[in-house]
């Protein structure tokens, strides 16, 4: 068992270092593209990845929740062109901090929705996580920064992601559920560059883009986000099936401290008090919220 642990904790601290690389790689890619641009070449290689494997192991399912089925592509894609546009726009940390503010929403629409339990330690963790964002934005009374609200998006959308998977597993082989994202975050960034080379809007430039064809050294970039993002799903999946979700849940914050790093190296300025501040709770509320599922 403690084996078992080991091994969890050790998948779980190379997913996260590669979640971080693949930050890192979409950071230096939307200098020269669109974030929406760069949602497209991160999904199309897991599309790629998912109907190699089901070509080779067919799926086993029940099925029965198509719509179930699509709202959690569809959620996922929208959470990610958010997630991926902050990437771009603010320092890697935060906008890693901000994609994990889902673990305070799922919580709460499993409650909502799930009926699931969260136990006064949880509710501590959930206010705690919701003053870590209050500071993170730097919340003054006056308006939001498009990236704040964007990220706190993101989270609420990886929330509903997440959540909806919680009910798709019953019926669907999970390689149907992450080829139903993937499927949609390839084809969505499509559509909007598209649409993105006949209309253009300052305020939509989160969503809306025109496609630039890659330069030869943006290809070795392309190239390293399909393989990040690769690995870093198949060792997540592994460690969450080598010990219990609070425990993993927990060590998966370590792909805050590894984008720190990792931004540094591109520039970022270090964060300010207050960002630091916020980070430190969001991660402390993800290991009250987390602990609940021991």
């Amino acid at each position: 068992m403690e084996e078992n642990v080991n091994k969890g904790i050790k998948y779980m601290l190379f997913a996260s270092l590669m979640f971080a690389f693949m930050g890192a790689v979409a950071k230096s890619l939307s200098d020269n593209m669109s974030s929406v641009e760069v949602v497209f070449f991160r999904n199309v290689f897991g599309v790629i990845f998912i109907l190699i494997s089901i070509y080779n192991s067919p799926l086993k399912q029940i099925g029965g929740k198509f719509w179930l089925l699509v709202f959690r592509g569809v959620i996922g894609f929208v959470a990610l062109l958010f997630f991926f546009y902050n990437i771009a726009q603010i320092s890697l940390a935060e906008a890693m901090t901000f994609s994990k503010t889902s673990t305070i929403f799922t919580a709460i629409l499993a409650y909502i929705f799930l009926k699931e339990k969260i136990g006064i330690k949880g509710w501590l963790g959930v206010f705690i996580g919701f003053i870590g964002i209050v500071f993170i934005t730097e919340f003054d009374g006056s308006n939001l920064e498009k990236s704040d609200y964007l990220g706190i998006l993101s989270g609420v959308g990886a929330a509903l992601a997440y959540t909806s998977v919680r009910e798709l597993r019953q019926f669907y082989d999970s390689r149907a559920i992450v080829l139903s994202f993937m499927t949609i975050g390839t084809i969505g960034p499509l559509i909007l560059l598209i649409i993105g080379s006949f209309y253009t809007n300052p305020n939509l430039d989160f969503m809306l883009g025109t496609f630039v064809m890659p330069k030869i050294d943006d290809w070795l970039y392309i190239i390293l986000l399909g393989i990040f993002s690769t690995y870093a799903q198949i060792y997540m999946t592994k460690a969450y099936s080598c010990a219990k979700a609070g425990i993993i849940g927990t060590i998966s914050y370590s792909n805050i401290v590894f984008s720190i790093i990792l931004g540094l190296i591109l520039g970022d300025a270090f964060p300010s008090f207050l960002i630091v501040l916020g980070i430190l709770l969001i991660v402390l509320s993800g290991f009250l919220v987390s602990s609940k599922k021991e």
